[in-house]
């Protein structure tokens, strides 16, 4: 193997060895707050911060100025299922139109896993809803994880690193990822100004989302860097 191709070789199973120990981290994290969650030891905490995000003595009015509450509604339809679907499927569809059909093909079982994933999760654990404060938007489904905030880390991460792979500089594939993970923290603590996620929750769905974004982002550049040994003369895509 020349000298070159060795160390890219390292440097790749390097970056991959570092993503490993991150996932592993990030899913014993999950595991262990579910199951503190299970065993009512964050309630206290939950219920809490839930109030310290409304007015004193008025818990169906949250703090700050008027028109904060109307920005957190419109924040938080980023993080729902309507506009994840629509940026996940415009994504795909500009991939297949580039000939990108790999990359069309993990973003898609990314996204669309990952929701099925989440729901699966939330009938697992079947938490209800927080009742300590006034919801201000209409919610349905159970409580933990959030699928708002693990499906937008799902979507948004995914994209971002899909995104920035194009890019040689680091600090524009810094910018993107660091834009990405900005808005899923957002979509994240709308969900608990709104009051209808407890702060772990949210919490588990960060932490499952971005651990099923990075599991997911692994496993295609290992998949792309088995084709490019096959097929060292094809341009990967």
């Amino acid at each position: 193997m020349p000298l070159a191709s060795l160390k890219t070789y390292l440097h790749r199973e390097q970056r991959l060895l570092v993503g490993l120990v991150i996932g592993a981290a990030l899913a014993s994290g999950f595991i262990k707050l579910a199951g503190e969650m299970a065993e009512g030891e964050t309630q206290a905490f939950d219920l809490a911060f839930l109030k310290s995000l409304r007015v004193a003595g008025d818990l169906g009015t949250p703090i700050g100025p008027h028109w904060l509450l109307s920005s957190m509604r419109d924040l938080t339809a980023l993080g729902g299922v309507t506009v994840l679907t629509l940026v996940a499927a415009l994504a795909v569809v500009f991939l297949i139109t580039r000939g990108r059909f790999q990359q069309a093909f993990y973003t898609a079982l990314a996204t669309g896993g990952g929701a099925i994933f989440g729901t699966v999760l939330k009938s697992l654990f079947a938490r209800a809803r927080p009742e300590v404060v006034p919801h201000l938007v209409e919610v349905n489904s159970l409580s933990f994880p959030s699928g708002h905030s693990m499906n937008s880390a799902i979507v948004y991460l995914t994209l971002a690193v899909m995104i920035s792979r194009s890019f040689e500089e680091r600090k524009t594939r810094i910018f993107i990822i660091g834009v990405a993970a900005l808005l899923v923290l957002t979509i994240g603590f709308t969900r608990l100004y709104l009051g209808v996620h407890y702060p772990t929750d949210v919490l588990g769905g960060w932490t499952v989302g971005a651990t099923w974004a990075l599991a997911m982002g692994l496993i295609a550049t290992r998949l792309q860097a088995s084709r490019k040994m096959e097929q060292p003369g094809e341009d990967p895509a």
